[in-house]
């Protein structure tokens, strides 16, 4: 059998698991919170267009409003203004779209300290134990913030010193960014930085160097802990909004069992 029947036939016999990494989106999902003066992107909502009765009688639709920036979500070049001269949302290739991942699991150290940073040390232990990050894949951090989904208050985590979660230290954005070989970053968190991040130099280093470098960002993953060290299969799959600076994406891991 040709690769494709493989793949179809092991996607039926159930020997590849495919794993949903994406936040239902709703009214209820959690979006980032910037300060004056900037501008905030919309919550999602919708609005009923008929629903099998006399505005449309055998159909259900409706209109929604969003950002390109809430829920699970891509982050395109253009997003940041260090990759203003790089891809748009629809520009990315499409191979580029499916990708192996590695996951990074730093969820003890994250429930122990929600400003938790992942330092490049801690990618050259992982590595030691696993072997090279994949070229050309995603590198997958998993802090377990997204039990922490269903309650926004708890998933931003804002008091009166700011947003506590867990990041990539400005220095480790920037090797990932600029010697790794990995195409992009995906998080669990409401954007790829950490929460304190507007105070480090530079600021939001994730956006900045990683974008920068043509490469790209996905936010509010969830069941990464499905999900082996290696070996699993990442597509991500955002809207080709033209000119857009990223979008939100239905994003699946396949796994071998």
């Amino acid at each position: 059998m040709s690769v494709l029947q493989d793949l179809i036939g092991a996607l039926a016999g159930g020997s590849i698991e495919v794993i949903d990494l994406t936040a239902p989106l709703s009214e209820d999902t959690p979006i980032l919170q910037l300060p004056p003066p900037f501008a905030n992107t919309q919550r999602f909502s919708r609005t009923e267009l008929s629903r099998y009765d006399d505005r449309g009688p055998a159909w259900y639709w409706n209109d929604f409003t969003t950002g390109e920036h809430v829920g699970t979500h891509f982050d395109a070049p253009v997003h940041w203004v260090s990759g203003r001269d790089g891809d748009d949302v629809s520009q990315v290739p499409a191979g580029k779209l499916i990708a192996p991942a590695a996951v990074l699991d730093f969820a003890d150290r994250a429930s122990a300290d929600p400003d938790f940073l992942l330092e490049i040390e801690h990618i050259r232990e992982w590595e030691a134990a696993n072997g090279a990050l994949p070229d050309g894949g995603w590198l997958l951090y998993r802090t377990g913030w997204d039990d922490r989904s269903n309650d926004s208050d708890r998933f931003l985590n804002v008091n009166e010193t700011g947003s506590h979660t867990p990041g990539i230290s400005a220095e480790c954005a920037r090797w990932l960014a600029e010697e790794s070989t990995v195409t992009g970053v995906g998080v669990e968190t409401v954007g790829t930085d950490a929460g304190a991040a507007h105070s480090f130099d530079p600021t939001f280093p994730c956006h900045s160097f990683l974008l920068g470098a043509n490469k790209y960002g996905l936010t509010q993953l969830q069941n990464l802990a499905r999900l082996p060290a290696t070996g699993a299969l990442l597509i991500a799959a955002p809207l080709p909004i033209v000119r857009g600076s990223g979008s939100p994406s239905r994003v699946l891991g396949l796994v071998e069992r």
